[in-house]
């Protein structure tokens, strides 16, 4: 049995070869023509990529986005314990929504830390922890893990598609059989 790669190969040099002119019995015939339309559908697939290769790209980003919840959620941390500090109650709000969405989160799967950094924002966005982040001068830090986390999303949802995509088109598997038969048909 023929190797994925050696079937196009072997389907390549026989219609080039049919092609060539050297045999006009077979020039225009309906079985070349049924095996060219079906080494076309072939050629297409027997390469295609199984993953997007988006995964670095995804894997980077999400990277970015946990050191970014990283920061806040530690300096939100240490300032809530420092008593002396006028603002340090402010800190412990914001850090018990941190707690209420998951402390851990960074080491979530993708899709549910995504889903739990979506309402941590939601629930940091309100004008009354808006101005705990502004006396806390947090807004840029705030800021920035909203924005890492948008960044990753696109990548995320870009990833999801092109993942799909790839798994719409027909498998060389599928497609082998029909390529077989028709080469065999030819070659009788």
């Amino acid at each position: 049995e023929l190797s994925t790669k050696d079937l196009a190969t072997l389907s390549q040099r026989i219609i080039n070869s049919s092609e060539s002119g050297n045999f006009p019995v077979i020039s225009n015939h309906p079985l070349l023509t049924s095996l060219k339309t079906m080494y076309a559908d072939y050629d297409e697939v027997y390469t295609k990529q199984i993953y997007s290769g988006k995964g670095v790209s995804v894997a980077n980003a999400d990277g970015k986005r946990d050191d970014a919840f990283r920061i806040l959620k530690n300096f939100l941390n240490g300032y809530r314990k420092m008593t002396t500090l006028s603002n340090y109650q402010f800190a412990e709000d914001l850090y018990q929504i941190f707690r209420l969405y998951g402390i851990d989160m960074d080491r979530e799967s993708y899709s549910k830390q995504t889903a739990q950094m979506k309402k941590l924002i939601e629930d940091l966005e309100k004008p009354e922890n808006i101005q705990k982040l502004n006396a806390l001068s947090l807004i840029t830090a705030f800021n920035d893990m909203k924005s890492k986390h948008e960044a990753f999303e696109l990548i995320f949802a870009e990833q999801a598609g092109a993942n799909a995509n790839l798994r719409m088109m027909k498998s060389a598997t599928a497609i082998r059989r029909d390529l077989e038969k028709t080469l065999k048909s030819f070659l009788n």
